[in-house]
């Protein structure tokens, strides 16, 4: 007997229920010559369960599974039903490719399922009863069948769909889903008197973008999030051999009919985090795509100290959390870039008196002291051990804003050296931008919380202030 897959999600949550419609999309598809697998039948029952009113009993559904394993034929079902039976759906995607095929897809299964597709009726002429029309043009595409069921299908942008009303919403590639798209679609289907979303995809790479599915994920598997459920396929550890099938028979629920072992074997290169998320369904804790590529902040690393000149200066920051207060130093080098390093981070309970010995004992020119909960204190400890006033700078909301941006050009000019601090490098390379004010500010945030984004802030205000002081005669340091 040929091996299959698991066929069972290894990581899900429902709300109970007593009756599905999944068996009747389940025949809808049978009408084609295909069979659906035991996993896409019990993965529709619940996406399809009804409450005693005829309601869905989750309104909003997210599955997860490794590539090439059918989870756009379930989809697909699912839609198949909605036209049967009236609905208006709205599919959308990340890229037009995605959302065009996705449209092909259903027009196959209506064609195989005996369904005619019209082109212009004569006078008085009687459309057949499982008949459809379609628009085939690319990135507007439509389906509508003869009984008023519609689905349109397009790319997801952060206005489409503004003002449009629909019953059901996918949410295709949902590991590309961002919260501005999902505060433009969330309201689709808000008039509708049964809606359902349903959001489909793999867990993020190193390049996606979107944080509402894995945010979504989350809150589902801990009991928090009311009237939606969730299925995975996935490890729940990152693996130490990613050879070992028995891992992959785990998380592909295909393999064995749609998959091979051999095609999976195939898959494997040098990018073994990709394999690992991609194929067998690992969630990483944190978002993956930071808007400071951690490739590009390691390749201005440097092995040695490089040769500096000039005054030191120092950024300090005060977390928002009122948790840990992080000081780093910026400083010039010979070759016309600025050096920058994490001198330390520590909680805001240990005190002050850090910070003072070491702004103390170094040539500093200048100290930026931010975060309203320790600057006003700082600055006047500082004062009371003899560093003048005009050496310490509080930077107002303007000149912080100027600090960020400064730092992101810095970054992109190449004009950055560091010694690669672990530390510093987590915290640049998982950040995401936070607009400030109306005219286009930016400051970090943090995209998990196992990284303080404190430290690169401390390295920006440095960074700032260094560039901002022109320099003086050359002199060497060394500390």
């Amino acid at each position: 007997m040929q091996k299959k897959g698991n066929q069972k999600p290894t990581r899900s949550r429902f709300l109970p229920f007593k009756k599905s419609r999944g068996a009747q999309a389940v025949k809808l598809y049978g009408l084609t010559g295909r069979k659906a697998q035991t996993w896409q039948r019990s993965l529709l029952r619940n996406i399809m369960a009804v409450d005693k009113d005829g309601l869905w009993v989750h309104q909003k559904v997210g599955y997860s599974l490794p590539r090439r394993n059918g989870k756009n034929e379930v989809i697909t079902m699912r839609e198949f039903w909605g036209l049967e039976n009236g609905e208006a759906i709205f599919h959308t995607a990340h890229r037009t490719t995605t959302s065009h095929t996705a449209w092909e897809r259903l027009v196959k299964l209506l064609t195989l399922a005996g369904y005619v597709e019209l082109g212009r009726l004569k006078k008085d002429e009687i459309p057949p009863e499982k008949s459809f029309r379609t628009t085939k043009q690319y990135g507007l595409e439509s389906i509508a069948l003869t009984n008023g069921g519609t689905a349109n299908f397009r790319t997801r942008t952060n206005s489409g769909g503004l003002g449009e009303g629909y019953d059901l919403l996918i949410i295709d590639e949902a590991q590309e889903y961002t919260l501005e798209q999902e505060s433009t679609l969330t309201y689709v289907v808000s008039d509708s008197p049964n809606p359902q979303t349903i959001l489909c995809g793999t867990p993020p790479t190193m390049v996606s973008s979107g944080t509402v599915f894995a945010d979504m994920r989350e809150a589902i598997l801990a009991g928090n999030d009311e009237d939606n459920g969730w299925a995975e396929w996935g490890v729940d550890a990152e693996p130490e051999d990613i050879r070992d099938t028995s891992l992959w028979y785990l998380t592909n629920p295909s393999l064995g009919s749609i998959l091979t072992e051999r095609k999976i074997k195939a898959e494997i290169g040098q990018d073994k985090m990709d394999f690992v998320i991609q194929r067998l369904g690992f969630w990483f804790k944190y978002n993956l795509k930071s808007d400071i590529p951690k490739a590009i902040w390691e390749a201005m690393a440097v092995e040695e100290l490089p040769e500096l000149t000039g005054k030191l200066y120092a950024g300090v920051k005060y977390g928002a959390d009122d948790q840990n207060v992080a000081l780093s130093i910026a400083v010039r080098t010979v070759e016309g870039e600025i050096f920058v390093e994490c001198i330390d981070c520590r909680p805001i309970s240990e005190g002050d008196s850090w910070l003072i010995t070491w702004i103390q004992g170094m040539d500093i020119d200048k100290v930026v002291i931010d975060g309203k909960n320790g600057q006003d204190t700082l600055f006047n400890e500082l004062i009371s051990v003899g560093i003048k006033e005009k050496n310490i700078i509080l930077p107002k909301v303007h000149e912080y804003i100027n600090a960020m941006s400064m730092f992101e050009k810095a970054i992109h000019d190449d004009m950055i050296r560091h010694r690669n601090q672990p530390s510093l490098t987590e915290s640049v390379s998982n950040c995401q931008k936070r607009s400030i004010g109306s005219k286009g500010g930016f400051g970090y945030s943090a995209l998990n919380n196992t990284n303080d984004i404190v430290l690169l802030d401390t390295v920006a205000l440095a960074l700032w202030a260094c560039s901002t002081v022109k320099p003086k005669k050359k002199q060497r340091i060394r500390y």
